[in-house]
């Protein structure tokens, strides 16, 4: 039986939307916006270049972790799990998928790259063009099921690309050991960081994992507050996901620009 504009007992309307705004205008924009970023993203992950700055310890998130022989020694925290990788394979192949896993998986995400790339609807009130809809219930969408899982190796990269935010508080002296400073690129290290977080933390699955489940809130008082504190960052989930966009491809920029040159980091503690 069809359903949607052509179900029974619908009226027969011929035009596409009675919506009279720029309707296309938001998903036209997400669309470029998200075709741009991943454009970047997929040039910046296959170069292989540009991704350290050894005397900083500055390491992009799109190289972390580095557990391959063909990145520099020194970020080799985690230790080298593999030889070296042919060109245009990412240095932190062993986390991206799951990054990916992660945002593509997201409610929020689902919402806006459904209706910008896929126009299942294009915008509330105008008609899509496909002529049956499955849900999320055959491959490969029923993947979306994975998102408490992704969620969870989120969590894990998070904790590593806190450590290299730490590592990069702990610049190399002149005398090869270590020593406490910061600039500038430590702090847009530092803010991309705490905006990951936050944006992990805001995630639904986070938030009916902390107090989802819970029958009486007052016989567990700290999951509650834990619920609320996680319910209000929830309600920012969308500024978020858009924030950390751009807050992953300022950081890696920064950090590109320092190592090729073109700038130099502004210090304020050496």
């Amino acid at each position: 039986m069809p359903g949607g504009t052509n179900a029974p007992g619908r009226a027969s309307i011929d035009e596409k939307t009675l919506r009279t705004d720029n309707w296309w205008r938001a998903p036209l924009i997400t669309f470029m916006l998200l075709s741009a970023w991943v454009l970047y993203a997929l040039v910046r992950t296959s170069s292989q270049r540009a991704y350290f700055v050894e005397k900083y310890h500055y390491l992009s998130p799109f190289s972390s972790p580095c557990v391959t022989a063909s990145c520099d020694s020194s970020t080799r925290d985690f230790g080298t799990w593999f030889g070296h990788f042919p060109g245009l394979i990412p240095f932190a192949l062993i986390t991206l998928p799951f990054l990916l896993g992660f945002r593509l998986t997201c409610y929020y995400y689902r919402k806006t790259y459904y209706r910008a790339f896929w126009l299942s609807p294009p915008a509330c009130g105008v008609a899509e063009p496909h002529a049956k809809y499955t849900g999320e219930t055959r491959f490969p969408l029923i993947v979306q099921n994975l998102h408490r899982y992704f969620w969870v190796a989120a969590g894990v990269i998070s904790v590593i690309n806190s450590w290299d935010v730490i590592q990069a508080f702990r610049p190399e002296t002149s005398s090869g050991g270590n020593t406490f400073g910061f600039g500038l690129g430590t702090l847009i290290m530092l803010v991309n960081v705490l905006l990951l977080w936050a944006y992990t933390l805001s995630c639904h699955s986070c938030r009916h994992i902390v107090g989802g489940r819970l029958r009486s809130f007052s016989r567990h008082p700290v999951r509650y507050r834990m619920w609320t504190f996680i319910s209000k960052l929830n309600a920012k989930h969308q500024e978020l996901a858009w924030t950390t966009l751009a807050t992953l491809m300022i950081t890696d920029a920064y950090i590109a620009s320092v190592h090729a040159g073109y700038i130099s980091d502004l210090r304020f503690l050496h």
